[in-house]
């Protein structure tokens, strides 16, 4: 099993940047793609963005320009950088990752906890 842990969430001021990171941990597994997800209150889960380990990325509309994804192959962790933070980027950001175990070959999908980001205007 692969667990993800989040951190890097906060408080900040419209304008105002953050950055999150998502690390996967356990043993006989590979990545095949990550993402950051998001869940307003009263609102449905969305796609934020995805990398694939080619280094394929994916944002949603609302975030093109504004948040980039990024991941470190080697270290199994995967970046938001989120600048020009808007109110309406508040939400709990989730990191899901898609992996395979090498043992099984079988695909899994994981998530991780979850963390609060908070905008204020």
């Amino acid at each position: 099993q692969v667990q993800l842990v989040e951190s890097g969430g906060g408080l900040v001021q419209a304008g105002g940047s953050l950055k999150l990171s998502c690390a996967a941990s356990g043993t006989n597994f590979r990545i095949n793609f990550m993402g950051w997800y998001r869940q307003a209150p009263g609102k449905q889960r969305e796609l934020v963005a995805t990398i694939t380990n080619g280094g394929n990325t994916n944002y949603a509309d609302s975030v093109k320009g504004r948040f980039t994804i990024s991941r470190d192959i080697a270290k199994n962790t995967v970046y938001l950088q989120m600048n020009s933070l808007k109110p309406e980027d508040t939400a709990v950001y989730y990191c899901n990752g898609h992996w395979m175990n090498t043992i099984s070959a079988r695909d899994f999908s994981s998530w991780g906890q979850g963390t609060q980001v908070t905008v204020s205007s």
